[in-house]
């Protein structure tokens, strides 16, 4: 098999992202059909086998575009019915115009969410009740992302986390071996994240946010139409101090579909929701599936009414869900093929065997770019079996290597474009993943940087 059309067939599909040539789904689904097409017409797979591929990997995501099309309708029936204006109102009177109190919440939340090590989880907790609150203070939803993701890259260290149990199965040690390695680095990305989320809290706050929150702060109703906008709803209907007759329209049916008499109920019913994410194993779209059950026939009884309600959050769901799934088809033909192997290897033949033994060094500072290029199966499972066979040619301890590998990429999981998790955040925040990316790439790999230093400063790694 040739190993540089993956390489580029990969890099094609992230241009293609990033330069806004089309929708990520015709990116993913455009690339992956040249890709399988140069593969059968060449003789290296056969149709038949092209399509297991394609079916393996939309089989990997399909379980990510269900919840979010479930999750996207629960919280869409949620704003609906209001339950998000008190609890946005009641955090407002909390902080105010504080930003970098929102900030500094938003990180804990995404470190508390991300305790059970899932990203998905992570975001349905952390971005719908966030969400509103930046619109409100006029924060940008990419600071929410961009800090989201650094408190859950950080977080994902812990044992049970993915990474972290496939570089210690490729070790052959135990995950809380390894964990116990990389403790003083997590340590110091904790810190940073935290750091991250005051920073860019003061970053908004010279920007102008809270300044329009602080003027209206004497309002009695609190307007919940950003929150729609999470799902794919344009909250900007006020132009030049004036209200259009569309923002006109949009309150009066916002008040129709209100149920302030049914907050205790929804808020419970939310709370558990989420407790039966965290603790729960079953499918999160399962449970966010009877979740919108339930919610439909207690707050609009009547087949026309919830017909309507899930008609008008249809659009946002099925746009991300066709991402998810064009995604695992791209994922499937690259992985299953192990064109992201032979990607691996040519990578490795790179490094020069002079630099040998700063192997983890040079792993550790091109880990965030390389995350976009690897999903986390092919990055530990292809990539770093055979940076350990180098690094032992040069007395480099396994251990130092994939702990730069484990830590230092876990900072761009979700940030990156093959990992399905990243779009249902986007999804929800409502940002198209090349902000998200243009937003976040360059932090991010700087946080990666910090926390490599620490770990050499530290003599976790040592050359």
């Amino acid at each position: 098999m040739e190993k540089s059309p993956g390489r580029v067939r990969s890099l094609s599909a992230i241009v293609l992202l990033l330069r806004n040539v089309t929708v990520p789904a015709l990116a993913f689904i455009g690339v992956s059909t040249v890709t399988a097409a140069l593969l059968v017409a060449t003789g290296t797979f056969t149709i038949s086998e092209m399509g297991e591929f394609i079916q393996a990997g939309v089989a990997g995501v399909h379980s990510t575009a269900a919840l979010f099309i479930f999750s996207v309708l629960f919280f869409g029936i949620m704003t609906d019915a209001g339950m998000f204006d008190r609890i946005i109102n009641a955090l407002m009177k909390k902080v105010g115009s504080n930003v970098v109190g929102v900030a500094m919440m938003t990180c804990i939340i995404a470190m508390i969410g991300h305790l059970d090590g899932g990203g998905a989880s992570t975001f349905l907790i952390t971005i719908p009740p966030m969400l509103p609150v930046y619109k409100r203070l006029n924060m940008r939803p990419t600071t929410l992302l961009l800090i989201c993701v650094t408190a859950m890259g950080v977080m994902n260290l812990l044992p049970w986390g993915g990474p972290t149990m496939r570089s210690a199965t490729v070790l052959g040690i135990e995950p809380n071996e390894l964990w116990m390695k990389i403790l003083p680095m997590q340590i110091v990305g904790v810190v940073i994240a935290l750091a991250t989320a005051f920073i860019w809290g003061n970053i908004e706050k010279k920007r102008g946010a809270g300044i329009a929150a602080a003027v209206s702060a004497g309002d009695a109703v609190l307007k919940t139409g950003a929150g729609a906008s999470a799902f794919g709803k344009s909250a900007e209907t006020e132009k030049n101090g004036e209200t259009t007759e569309e923002d006109s329209e949009e309150n009066a049916e916002s008040k129709e579909l209100a149920r302030p008499g049914l907050f205790v109920f929804n808020a419970v019913l939310t709370l558990i929701v989420i407790v039966c994410l965290i603790f729960l194993d079953v499918p999160s779209y399962y449970i966010f599936l009877i979740g919108c059950a339930v919610a439909l026939l207690v707050n609009y009884p009547g087949a026309k009414l919830q017909n309507k309600i899930i008609k008008s959050h249809s659009g946002p769901a099925l746009m991300m869900a066709s991402t998810i799934l064009a995604a695992g088809v791209f994922l499937g033909v690259l992985e299953e093929s192990e064109i992201m192997v032979h990607m691996a290897n040519v990578l490795a033949a790179f490094i020069p065997h002079s630099m040998g033994r700063f192997l983890p060094l040079i792993i550790g500072v091109l880990s965030v770019p390389l995350t976009l290029l690897f999903c986390t199966d092919s990055y530990f499972f292809g990539l770093l079996p055979v940076l350990i066979g180098i690094g032992n040619e040069f007395g480099v301890d396994p251990a130092h290597t994939a702990i730069a590998m484990v830590v230092c990429r876990n900072c761009a999981t979700f940030i990156s474009p093959v990992v399905p998790a990243t779009f249902l955040g986007t999804g929800l925040a409502g940002v198209e993943i090349k902000d998200h990316i243009k937003a976040s790439f360059f932090w991010i790999w700087g946080v990666s940087l910090v926390c490599l230093i620490a770990g050499i400063v530290l003599g976790v790694l040592h050359f």
